[in-house]
C-alpha cells in the first residue's frame, strides 16, 4: 500500500484558503494506486496536475513513479502554489508549480508531450457568474464552483486535452454524477477519439463521485 502524503506542515490558515483533501481526493489516490503498475510500465517523462491545491495528489503519484519524472502543477491560487511546493518538499518530490489557469502555461511548449494529466476540477453546479468570479479571484471558491452543470471550467480543459496528451498518455478526471458522466465520455470519444472508462466510483454523503481515465483510441487500457 502506498502511503498518503504527509501534509502535517499545512496549517488551518492554509486550509482557509486552499482546498483541503477530501473524499474526491482520496478516491483519486485510490484510482492512481490501482493503476500504479501500469503507470510505471508507461515509463512517463512528464506528469501534469491541473489545480493542484495542497499538492497531495502529485506528491502521491511521485511516490509511485519516483524521481525520473518531471512533475508539473498549475493553480490559479497563489497560496495553493505555495502549499503544493511545500508538500512536494515534505514528501521528497520535486514539483515545479506555476501560478496559472488550467494547462495554459504549457499549451504550446508541451503539445502532445504530457504522459499523465490529472484534474480534480471545480465540479459543483453553481451560477456561471459565481464560477467565473471564483476563477478571476483565484481563491478557495475556484476549487469547487463549477458553473452550469458543474462543467463550465472542466469543459475548457476537456477541449485542450487531446492537444496535450502524448501518444501513450493518460488523463484522469474527477467528476460528479450531476456532471453527466455518459455525456463527458461520449464528447471525448466523438470529438477527440479519446476513450473514457470509469475506473472507480464512490458515494460520499450526497455526492456520487467518479474517476474517469481517458486514453487514445489506439492504446489498450490495463
Amino acid at each position: 500500500m502506498i502511503p498518503t502524503p504527509d501534509l502535517s506542515h499545512l496549517t488551518r490558515g492554509d486550509y482557509d484558503q486552499v482546498y483541503e483533501p477530501a473524499e474526491d481526493t482520496f478516491l483519486l489516490l485510490d484510482a492512481l494506486e490501482e493503476d500504479a503498475e501500469s503507470l510505471r510500465c508507461l515509463k512517463p517523462s512528464v506528469c501534469l496536475e491541473v489545480g493542484s491545491g495542497s499538492g497531495c495528489v502529485t506528491s502521491f503519484i511521485g511516490g509511485i513513479l519516483g524521481p525520473s519524472v518531471l512533475y508539473l502543477c498549475t493553480d490559479i491560487n497563489p497560496r495553493a502554489c505555495r502549499c503544493t511546493r511545500l508538500t512536494g518538499l515534505q514528501n521528497q518530490v520535486d514539483i515545479q508549480v506555476v501560478n496559472g489557469s488550467l494547462a495554459t502555461p504549457f499549451q504550446h511548449r508541451l503539445a502532445r508531450k504530457i504522459d499523465i494529466i490529472i484534474f480534480n476540477p471545480p465540479y459543483v453546479p453553481t451560477s456561471e457568474e459565481e464560477a467565473l468570479g471564483a476563477q478571476t479571484l483565484g481563491d478557495l471558491g475556484g476549487a469547487w464552483a463549477g458553473g452550469s452543470d458543474g462543467m463550465q471550467i472542466t469543459n475548457i480543459l476537456l477541449n485542450r486535452i487531446e492537444a496535450l496528451l502524448s501518444p501513450t498518455g493518460r488523463f484522469y478526471l474527477v467528476a460528479l454524477k450531476q456532471n453527466d458522466i455518459t455525456q463527458i465520455i461520449r464528447h471525448m470519444q466523438e470529438s477527440y477519439h479519446l476513450k473514457g472508462e470509469i475506473v472507480l466510483q464512490r458515494r460520499a454523503g450526497r455526492e456520487h463521485l467518479f474517476i474517469i481515465r481517458f486514453t487514445r483510441d489506439n492504446q489498450s487500457n490495463p
